[in-house]
């Protein structure tokens, strides 16, 4: 399996760099839907069609890492019917995720299509990479964080400007379970047991979930017919 590697701390960067590594912990761990944000489409089964990025080459390399902090569900997408992922950096515990290497302007253009703003932009990045975060508004993704630093390049995300105990969480569906499931199994660094456990224990999913049930969809067994979450008896 492939290796996980973990963001180094860095110092405040005096200039913007030319590429960063864009840290997908939600649906966006899933090549084919990132595609749809890079190369422009519509995503199997969403009601929007993404206008892509400027530059339209999918990532030179991904990396599986993880990151300091807590992946919780929240909210609730009209895309997937149930609750969607953001990053709480100041939580404890680990985040799962997939790094993708990108120019600083596609992650600008991914960025703008996830806070539904045009894409075309450059983000001014200065102070994200000095203080490791930076609040562009009171949407959802609005809220950058750097979240380190791999190979001389910043390790970027994007979440909601609240703390994860300061929302309600919500149940994720099953559509959205199986999109971060298997986009993290694609990584190549972690099985489907560790994925499916990482899954249901988040919180949203805790209780409602159970890493059976995630594993079943990620795999692929009994994803027919499979409407909702399983409780767990």
């Amino acid at each position: 399996m492939d290796a996980v590697r973990v963001p180094e701390p860095a110092a405040g960067a005096a200039r913007a760099p030319g590429r960063v590594w864009y840290a997908a912990y939600g649906s966006n761990v899933q090549r084919e839907r990132l595609a749809c944000y890079v190369e422009g489409g519509r995503p199997a089964g969403a009601a929007r069609t993404y206008p892509g990025c400027r530059d339209r080459r999918m990532p030179a390399e991904s990396a599986a890492v993880e990151l300091a902090g807590e992946m919780y569900l929240a909210t609730r997408s009209p895309v997937w019917g149930g609750g969607c992922a953001f990053y709480d950096p100041g939580a404890g515990g680990r985040v799962l995720a997939r790094a993708h290497l990108l120019a600083a302007g596609q992650f600008a253009d991914i960025a703008a299509q996830e806070m539904l703003r045009p894409p075309g932009d450059d983000l001014d990045l200065t102070e994200v990479l000095a203080h490791g975060r930076a609040v562009l508004g009171e949407g959802r993704y609005e809220t950058l964080v750097c979240a380190g630093w791999l190979d001389g390049a910043p390790v970027l995300t994007f979440t909601a400007p609240w703390r994860m105990r300061d929302v309600a969480w919500t149940v994720p569906s099953a559509a959205y379970v199986r999109c971060v499931g298997t986009g993290l199994l694609a990584a190549g660094a972690w099985d489907a047991a560790t994925v499916a456990s990482y899954v249901a224990a988040r919180p949203g999913a805790a209780g409602h979930w159970s890493p059976r049930a995630v594993r079943e969809l990620i795999e692929g067994a009994g994803a027919a017919g499979v409407e909702g979450p399983r409780r767990i008896v």
